[in-house]
């Protein structure tokens, strides 16, 4: 018991969580009810420190320079941080973006020319309004993207790489599945004026038929544009930068300079073949953890 106790504080240590947050873990999905005391003696027993026994600054510059090879290069110092925390390093924020600066010099300059004035977003609570639309920077190599969040809290309900987001029965499907996770549906839907959403919105009416607000029924479904659909464009923002930019760059590497992509369909099929699954498994569930971890 002991044993089965420790592990699960460390994943969730690992996690990055706050003392808090491991108690409130333990007991809602383990049934494991401790003492914050105890909590603290069991991590200073098993070398669990926030700001001691960091790893060697050499494993962590080694795993920070592998990832700038990769879609790394794209990552800041928080979000770096909250990735070599999920590996399991022990380091603090101002050796990353120390290690940054040194390894990452020229990327560290474009990310501070890139700050944007942020608009302002009013949402009255959870479940208000869910933002629906797709992300079709990597439609051109086939590979298309949709996702879902929350307004009020960024909870982000769904993001799935699929061959087409096109399809309202696709899109549908992430929506019932969402409905389900959640036990319930949106006060409101937003999503763009695409056929993709027809499915979505008929069953939004349907669900709130009896609701007796003023967004009941046909008015739970609102049509905007994409490019105002601000909450879940800024989701977008994320992944651009912390993952997508990078396959853009390789795809579009691989279509200008070594002509091995015409954009034919049998090229998108190779593309989704080899890719599909690794982008949505190992880099759009990686950002969507980070973003989680940071954002809320």
């Amino acid at each position: 018991m002991e044993d089965i106790r420790f592990t699960r504080i460390r994943e969730y240590f690992l996690l990055g969580l706050s003392n808090r947050e491991i108690l409130l873990a333990l007991s809602e999905f383990d049934g494991i009810i401790i003492s914050n005391r105890h909590l603290k003696r069991l991590m200073n027993r098993g070398g669990l420190f926030r700001r001691k026994n960091h790893d060697n600054i050499v494993d962590v510059a080694l795993f920070v320079n592998n990832e700038l090879e990769r879609s790394g290069n794209l990552h800041g110092y928080r979000w770096f941080h909250q990735k070599l925390r999920n590996s399991g390093f022990m380091i603090d924020k101002e050796t990353v973006r120390s290690l940054l600066l040194v390894l990452d010099p020229e990327g560290v300059a474009i990310r501070r020319r890139r700050r944007l004035r942020r608009r302002r977003y009013n949402g009255i609570g959870p479940n208000y309004v869910w933002h629906i639309d797709s992300y079709d920077k990597l439609k051109p190599f086939g590979i298309c993207i949709n996702g879902c969040i929350d307004g009020f809290s960024r909870y982000v309900l769904w993001v799935e790489a699929h061959t087409t987001s096109s399809d309202p029965r696709l899109i549908a499907g992430y929506f019932v599945t969402a409905v389900n996770s959640v036990g319930g549906c949106p006060r409101i839907v937003r999503g763009d004026l695409g056929t993709e959403n027809c499915a979505v919105r008929d069953m939004q009416f349907f669900l709130r038929r009896n609701g007796q607000d003023r967004h009941a029924a046909d008015r739970s479904f609102v049509y905007g544009k994409s490019t105002s659909n601000q909450r879940i464009e800024f989701w977008w923002g994320i992944l651009r930068k912390e993952c997508a930019d990078f396959w853009i760059d390789l795809f579009s590497h691989l279509r200008d300079n070594e002509g091995l992509f015409d954009g034919g369909d049998l090229d998108k099929a190779l593309i989704q073949f080899c890719f599909l699954n690794m982008i949505q498994v190992r880099y759009i569930i990686s950002a969507l953890v980070c973003f989680l971890q940071i954002f809320l």
